[in-house]
């Protein structure tokens, strides 16, 4: 057989091509991986999340109240393991987790059970410790029902970073923003 391609055929690959690594998740996932960009940085913001009163129930990890936290760097993250924009967030937010655990304090909550998250981790090797909100989370932290939805919180339990979607978590400037907090 003797095939010709045209402008038409080519782009008609082309279009089927895109249609399928959008619709297949893995490839979807790493698409977004790939255009994720730092999240911007509100430092003058006075957005203060206020009451720090909020249970969480530990999945892999003890249970905590906000409290506990106050006057500590807080990472918070809400997501989902069937979320391709979570998924594709989750190897840079674990590299940010691996150097900085036991600086700032990581809060990943999920409406998921136990089981299914340690399938996840188990799968793609991480280890985030993850909650379950018991109580009602700090109305600054609920403004959107968007996932992933991600904050971070100063000692002053001002918003840092109040970023919706997915983004990279372990970039030069998210990370010179926490080397920043821990200093003040």
């Amino acid at each position: 057989m003797n095939f010709k391609f045209n402008k038409k055929s080519i782009s008609n690959i082309v279009f089927i091509l895109v249609i399928a690594t959008l619709l297949y998740p893995p490839s979807k996932e790493w698409v977004l991986r790939q255009i994720a960009f730092s999240p911007s940085v509100n430092v003058e913001s006075t957005n203060n999340i206020g009451d720090y009163n909020w249970e969480l129930k530990g999945l892999n990890t003890k249970s905590l109240n906000l409290k506990d936290l106050e006057n500590r760097v807080v990472f918070v993250n809400f997501w989902a393991t069937w979320c391709p924009p979570c998924r594709a967030e989750m190897p840079m937010i674990q590299e940010l987790y691996n150097d900085y655990k036991d600086k700032i304090d990581f809060i990943f909550v999920t409406n998921e059970n136990l089981e299914t998250v340690n399938k996840f981790f188990k799968k793609n090797n991480y280890n985030l410790p993850v909650f379950n909100s018991i109580g009602l989370p700090p109305s600054k932290l609920t403004e959107t029902n968007s996932i992933p939805a991600t904050y971070l919180i100063d000692k002053k339990g001002n918003i840092v970073i109040n970023e919706v979607g997915s983004a990279n978590w372990n970039s030069k400037k998210v990370r010179k923003i926490i080397d920043e907090l821990l200093t003040e």
